[in-house]
């Protein structure tokens, strides 16, 4: 059944809590004991990230219409912190197989439950700041998409110093209709550059891309159905979400990123997101830098962390 408003599509919301992250295991053990991916760490609050994550969806869309995906060897950890969802809601991927397939197995559940819905994608792991301009960013994000139901809308930060760890999205023009949204057509990504590149995009108008997306459903597979033609075909030929949970362990890995956007560019609108005070928290020095702005000494100390490194 297609779920619609008078105002056009309804917003539904998938989280993505499939990462392993690796970078970050030796604070996660540090914290919790156990080498843990970050989003199911309580790393300097009362709530894990991804706990974060699912708060901030508070008043955008409601939990019938949030799903997550998550790996299965981390369900123990996630079944808890996912307790407020449907269990119908949480898709389970065999393993990991980059964002990619971790985007488009929960997309494809969705498009056979509402084909027509628009669909605000998160990452469960990074950190927002700022949670009132995030929502309200992400409100701008889905007007675009009904104006620009063609278009893929991104959320871009303005970049607070020079990081090779992290994406960049160079604006082109702005988006016609769309005064005072700070809506750009793309020019191009750059993953991971340089610091001396990095400083040179920034100067030329970069912004870090937070990897979250709004979009229509339907627009997103047509795409993804053009450049990986058989992924798409074979999970979506699958009788039932069980059966295209099974058929996703053979599924090449490959990155939503690098190898889908970054192809697409001429499709993207980057919105800028000011004032949401975002950052992956990739890495520990990341954390570090978010919990010195907030006036805030970090709930580990460097030389035991330094261990914990070693181990």
């Amino acid at each position: 059944m297609t779920h619609t408003t008078s105002s056009g599509p309804r917003l539904w919301a998938i989280v993505l809590a499939g990462g392993e992250g690796t970078r970050l295991q030796p604070l996660t053990r540090l914290i919790t004991g156990m080498p843990i991916p970050k989003q199911y760490c309580r790393i300097a609050g009362e709530r894990s990230l991804l706990e974060e994550t699912l708060a901030r969806l508070d008043g955008l869309v409601p939990q019938a219409r949030t799903l997550a995906i998550v790996n299965h060897d981390h369900l123990p950890l996630a079944t808890p912190q996912l307790r407020t969802l449907e269990t119908g809601n949480v898709v389970v991927q065999p393993r990991n197989r980059d964002t990619g397939p971790g985007i488009l197995l929960p997309v494809l559940e969705l498009a056979h439950r509402d084909p027509d819905a628009t669909v605000a994608i998160f990452p469960s792991d990074h950190y927002i700041g700022d949670v009132t301009a995030f929502r309200a960013a992400i409100r701008r994000a889905s007007a675009l998409v009904e104006n620009h139901p063609a278009k893929l809308v991104l959320l871009g930060a303005e970049p607070e110093w020079a990081d090779p760890g992290y994406g960049y999205i160079l604006p082109s023009t702005p988006l016609p209709a769309a005064a005072g949204t700070s809506a750009f057509r793309v020019r191009a990504f750059c993953e991971k550059p340089a610091h001396g590149l990095a400083e040179r995009i920034i100067g030329e108008g970069a912004l870090w891309n937070c990897f979250v997306m709004v979009c229509r459903v339907r627009r997103l597979l047509a795409l993804a159905r053009a450049l990986r033609p058989r992924d798409v075909a074979m999970l979506d030929a699958a009788r039932d979400s069980a059966a295209r949970t099974a058929l996703y362990r053979d599924l090449p890995a490959w990155n939503f990123s690098s190898d889908l956007l970054a192809r697409l560019a001429q499709h993207l609108v980057v919105l800028r997101a000011d004032g949401i005070r975002w950052s992956d928290w990739g890495t520990v020095n990341a954390i570090e830098r978010t919990l010195a702005t907030l006036g805030r000494t970090p709930p580990w100390q460097d030389a035991g962390y330094a261990l914990a490194a070693q181990a």
